[in-house]
């Protein structure tokens, strides 16, 4: 079978899909798919519609079109809302995040021309200090918000420890929700989504006696590598090997293990250092940075990764015996899932 390849267990991603749906249904939460690690995929997508999932999420417009266009039966939330490409986002996306009245107020001229409405949910800064609106300037920008033709404000939510790292605990939450209900009682509102965050909501959500108002998470890698995202500690009950990246071995050797000469810059502009262990049984593997986030792999053998390069992986496999041709399977963490499902030249294989 051609390599590299991500054989992707779409069963296992059904599973996850479903148990989550279940876990924060028992507290009055839904769930929110998020397809951007993925970037997409036709198949995932359906998917997570066939497991439960009503509303599929997505930063890049693009992938919500492509969605679209395969007839994925699924309401579509756009998670980053460009200026430049609002008339997209209200043909595509009946949803879309925001936190710029600038762009709103484009989505709204462009909603009018399309003669529809566009759904937004106000983002509120917490913390973490990506995108939001600072509570204290959200009462001026809900006014000018709910003034705008062809808008309708149907929530807010905040993101955490995504940029900044910061924990949505029991005050952020608390936080979220008191601001929804002071948003309902002073416009006269019914806020549809209290967003409350992301796979990292996992450890609030479980030890929290009450989670207010906060009836809405958006999830992504609790879904695909069913772990949460604060430790990156598996969940119970849910697969952490839906994906596994293949790579073949291009060339097996013994040479020695440190670079003989005058050392100065590799391809990427850094200086490299190397332990001497000797004659070492190194392979090249035919896979690169080009094609996948290397220090998010884990080797399923007992092997050490030394390095890489654009298109190679140099690996020291011990005592193995590897031959060219054989291929050694890798474990992915989000980082190295995110770049190997945007690269065009992994092979995509379903199971």
């Amino acid at each position: 079978m051609l390599t590299p390849r991500i054989e992707i267990n779409l069963g296992k991603i059904a599973h996850n899909a479903k148990r989550l749906k279940e876990l924060y249904a028992s507290k009055g939460i839904d769930v929110i798919g998020v397809t951007k690690v993925v970037c997409g995929d036709t198949k995932i997508a359906n998917t997570l519609v066939k497991s439960g999932i009503n509303i599929l999420a997505d930063s890049r417009i693009v992938n919500i079109e492509k969605m679209c266009e395969a007839g994925i039966q699924a309401q579509f939330l756009l998670l980053r809302t460009i200026y430049s490409q609002a008339n997209d986002v209200v043909l595509y996306a009946g949803i879309s995040l925001n936190s710029e009245l600038s762009v709103i107020k484009e989505l709204s001229k462009c909603a009018v021309k399309q003669d529809t409405k566009h759904k937004i949910i106000l983002m509120v800064e917490l913390g973490d200090l990506r995108e939001g609106i600072m509570p204290s300037d959200l009462d001026n920008a809900i006014k000018e918000v709910i003034r705008l033709k062809g808008i309708e404000l149907v929530g807010i939510g905040t993101n955490l420890a995504c940029f900044g790292g910061i924990k949505p605990d029991e005050k952020k939450m608390e936080l979220l929700s008191s601001i929804a209900k002071n948003i309902e009682d002073k416009f006269k509102l019914k806020l549809e989504y209290v967003s409350g965050g992301n796979s990292a909501n996992y450890n609030w959500f479980m030890s929290t006696k009450d989670v207010g108002e906060v009836n809405n998470i958006r999830l992504g890698e609790s879904i695909f590598l069913g772990c949460e995202t604060l430790d990156r500690k598996p969940i119970p009950n849910l697969f952490t090997d839906a994906f596994t990246l293949i790579a073949e071995v291009i060339e097996s050797k013994t040479k020695p293990s440190l670079p003989y000469g005058n050392v100065y810059q590799d391809a990427f502009g850094n200086t490299p250092k190397f332990i001497d262990r000797g004659l070492t049984k190194r392979i090249l593997l035919g896979v690169g940075l080009q094609d996948v986030l290397v220090l998010g792999l884990t080797p399923m053998l007992d092997i050490d990764i030394l390095g890489a390069s654009s298109d190679h992986l140099v690996v020291d496999v011990k005592k193995l015996e590897l031959k060219v041709g054989n291929e050694l399977e890798f474990d992915l963490n989000y980082g190295a899932l995110l770049s190997a499902m945007t690269s065009p030249y992994i092979i995509k294989k379903y199971k």
